[in-house]
């Protein structure tokens, strides 16, 4: 039904990209209580900017709402509604910025960052619950990564429509160098389109980061936002103190070059 009524729906006007284990999930269900933000009909994340590409436009559009709901709630709000989707995979995947760009021009993109050691160590065992992680030992999935990874990324932009797991699901740590990834989004979008948000800000005083994403959108504050935490995985161990160490020197460099993105130091770096 959704792919028959494809040209009578909304394409989204903004995207939550990433990144993963950052309190995506969080914001998204905060900003789907807005009556003019209209969540996907099925799923959080479609995914179709990075897995599910070929299966083209049409297939996409039958994920969002029809038209004829946002004018309805055009017209009582007298402000339009604006639809969205969260798929954290889209700001690592090296292809889905040029096809959001292409096929969502002018839409607006909201970017979590998190302390990437400990967005690392989250991320192990989300995946490892899940069953797309082997290795039980963070420390050793640390020391994996580069060899998983090795040549992924190039293998995806030869192969556009091709998945790498292992990029997927086992990239710990290259996942928490975030400047990286909005260093490739820029020149495709710009900063104004692009807010970056401290999720340790987030869930310490989620009323003002809330009032921050509305002021980007250009909405007004209306409906009963709720501000909980979602998806939390239980640890069986804390990550020893030397490991802990030796990854957030690691990640020095890359935080100090987020801080303009965020117009401060992160606060993980505090």
């Amino acid at each position: 039904m959704g792919r028959l009524t494809a040209g009578q729906r909304l394409l989204p006007s903004f995207l939550i990209i990433g990144a993963q284990r950052c309190g995506t999930t969080s914001l998204y269900r905060a900003l789907a209580r807005h009556p003019l933000i209209l969540k996907p009909v099925l799923h959080k994340g479609v995914h179709y900017f990075d897995v599910a590409y070929d299966r083209g436009l049409p297939w996409y559009r039958a994920h969002f709402p029809l038209r004829a709901r946002t004018a309805r709630l055009a017209h009582r709000y007298g402000c339009r509604p604006q639809a969205f989707e969260s798929s954290p995979y889209y700001l690592f995947h090296p292809l889905a910025g040029p096809r959001i760009a292409r096929d969502l021009p002018g839409v607006k993109l909201i970017v979590l960052v998190r302390d990437p050691v400990e967005r690392a160590f989250s991320a192990h065992a989300h995946e490892l619950a899940r069953g797309f992680e082997t290795e039980p030992d963070f420390a050793r999935a640390v020391e994996l990564e580069e060899e998983r990874l090795a040549g992924a990324e190039d293998a995806l932009r030869a192969c556009p429509h091709s998945v790498s797991h292992a990029h997927r699901h086992h990239a710990y740590l290259a996942r928490g160098r975030y400047a990286e990834q909005l260093a490739r989004l820029e020149p495709l979008f710009g900063r104004d389109r692009l807010l970056v948000l401290d999720s340790g800000r987030f869930f310490a005083d989620p009323e003002v980061v809330y009032d921050r994403v509305l002021e980007f959108l250009g909405l007004p504050h209306l409906g009963d936002p709720r501000f909980e935490r979602h998806n939390a995985r239980p640890r069986p161990a804390p990550m020893p103190g030397p490991l802990r160490r030796e990854l957030a020197g690691r990640f020095e460099e890359p935080d100090a070059r987020l801080s303009p993105w965020l117009g401060a130091e992160p606060s993980w770096r505090r």
